[in-house]
């Protein structure tokens, strides 16, 4: 009978082992009974029947990193690179997952590989390096439309290192050291540029400043001649003006002729020191006629000169 019990006990025990099944968070089990799929095991506690249902296939809903081993792909200009990734997918439909790929991994990871050969293949060596975001966007929107029907969702793809061979990178090194010393050579060129124009745009301010300050010279020295004229002129008119006032004060005109005599006198010897010939006139009353002629011009010194030329007479040359 003990025997028996210890029988019947093992029995039961598992039997509930088999029937009750506890499924983590963030899991999906797939249960098949005789065979088939039957259902899709929430988290928390499920029970089968024991020899009848069974668990076939556990996946994990989170969210799976997966390496993708590096490879040598071809450019666009038959350039051999070296590239190796990470591809990030999740378990969206667990039924699929389990019958629609016989190991949706390992498909997931050469569709992968082969899709970004055709990409790759599709570009030139200096834009696989500008151009990460748009190779890693192609090869998840050609992955994710695949893995559709494998009950997987691809989330996003990283380059993690693209590697091209050693004298590629050696002429990269030279082609970016050149492009920096055209970079400095045009920098340099560009400020003496910029310090000839300030040069010339100095040089022509200063000679506009000069013209400007001599231009200003001149004009304020020609007012000054101006009003010196002018100051010259009032005065001489001034002058003028009370000579004729004085010559029309009693005595005046006998003034004026004796000064007019004296001034004819001074003359003519002033002639006979510098000449060999004297000019001296035909009579003495000649004298008075010309002082007379004098104070007749004075008087009207608009007249026409044609009457001082009647009033005189000729006089007569005597050698010395």
């Amino acid at each position: 009978m003990d025997l028996l019990a210890l029988i019947l006990l093992a029995v039961a025990a598992l039997f509930v082992a088999r029937s009750v099944q506890v499924v983590p968070q963030q899991h999906a089990w797939i249960v098949e009974r005789l065979g088939r799929y039957h259902a899709t095991l929430s988290p928390g506690l499920n029970f089968l029947i024991p020899f009848i249902e069974r668990v076939a296939y556990r996946h994990s809903l989170k969210e799976i990193p997966l390496d993708v081993p590096s490879q040598v792909c071809i450019t666009r200009d038959n350039t051999q690179l070296k590239v190796d990734g990470i591809l990030y997918f999740q378990v969206t439909d667990p039924m699929r997952a389990s019958y629609g790929s016989s190991d949706y991994v390992m498909a997931i990871t050469q569709l992968a590989q082969t899709t970004l050969r055709s990409v790759i293949g599709k570009m030139e060596l200096d834009r696989t390096f500008e151009e990460r975001e748009l190779i890693n966007a192609s090869v998840v929107n050609a992955l994710d439309e695949a893995a559709l029907t494998w009950g997987v969702k691809v989330l996003r793809y990283e380059i993690k290192d693209l590697t091209p061979p050693a004298e590629i990178l050696h002429a990269m090194q030279q082609q970016i050291t050149a492009e920096r010393e055209k970079r400095a050579l045009i920098a340099a060129s560009e400020g003496r540029k910029q310090e000839q124009i300030n040069i010339a745009t100095g040089e022509r301010a200063s000679f506009i400043a000069r013209s400007e300050g001599e231009k200003q010279a001149q004009i304020n020295q020609a007012e000054g001649q101006a009003a010196a004229i002018s100051a010259v002129a009032t005065a001489s008119a001034d002058a003028i003006r009370r000579i004729a006032a004085a010559i029309r004060e009693p005595g005046g005109e006998q003034a004026v002729q004796l000064q007019v005599a004296e001034k004819a006198v001074d003359a003519y010897a002033e002639l006979a020191r510098t000449n060999n010939t004297m000019i001296v006139p035909a009579h003495m009353g000649e004298v008075a006629g010309l002082i007379g002629s004098a104070m007749a011009l004075m008087r009207a010194p608009a007249a026409p000169q044609s009457s001082s030329r009647d009033a005189s007479s000729p006089g007569k040359s005597t050698s010395v």
